[in-house]
């Protein structure tokens, strides 16, 4: 792993006995090894998220962590993000046992991030937010696995081809994958209520804290990959 701090997370605990466990992964970069900037807007971004969905399952045991990466950027093989998060699944599992059900969440950087680490025999379910999955990103592990995508169609930082084809790879692969488009681009601020309320319906259904949505489990069971929000 490239040379920096250690990783960190940042908790709100439920507001009931814990039965499921969030965990949100901000965007970052291609490469630095800066520590990310505590007003960086990918990181304002995912805490607001993060309060809406724990606004709507503290009470029903949700726990929620945005994971304090190391460094700001990916870093080619080193894949610091990647490590991080791994990092942190491993902490959740220290602290709430190997059985309570996780959420990945991650936006940009954060959801190749979360992609990645969608494996791990604790993840029940992924929401990443317009990954950033370039060509050749591994989708192997995730078969069996649960994966939501949502990406902007006027996305210009990172053209939402990219998640189209990684969700087709993953699909071919074994995922269980749906992938939505919504109008906008890479910030999630056009339409946030729509980005936080799918987080929100993603996550506590996930991890069995509540129904399904009708659009996403439909969506979940054909294998949709380009329904529009």
């Amino acid at each position: 792993m490239t040379a920096g701090g250690a990783p960190a997370l940042d908790h709100l605990p439920a507001r009931a006995p814990t039965r499921a466990v969030a965990v949100f992964c901000h965007g970052g970069t291609v490469a630095s090894v800066e520590p990310p900037r505590e007003r960086a807007l990918s990181l304002l971004r995912m805490r607001a998220i993060e309060q809406f969905v724990r606004a709507a399952g503290g009470d029903l045991g949700l726990d929620t962590y945005v994971v304090r990466y190391r460094v700001a950027g990916w870093n080619g093989v080193a894949a610091d993000a990647y490590a991080d998060v791994r990092w942190a699944l491993s902490e959740v599992r220290a602290r709430h046992g190997s059985e309570v059900p996780v959420a990945l969440v991650g936006h940009s950087m954060g959801g190749r991030a979360a992609l990645r680490a969608g494996g791990d025999a604790s993840v029940r379910t992924v929401c990443a937010l317009a990954p950033w999955t370039p060509p050749g990103e591994p989708v192997d592990h995730l078969r069996d696995r649960t994966a939501f995508v949502l990406h902007g169609r006027g996305d210009r930082w990172v053209p939402a081809a990219l998640s189209a084809d990684y969700a087709v790879r993953a699909e071919r692969a074994g995922a269980r994958i749906a992938r939505f488009t919504i109008a906008g681009g890479h910030s999630m601020v056009r339409r946030a209520p729509v980005w936080h309320a799918f987080v929100r319906d993603v996550v506590l259904a996930g991890t069995g804290l509540a129904p399904w949505r009708a659009d996403l489990r439909e969506a979940l069971e054909r294998r949709e990959l380009a329904a529009p929000l």
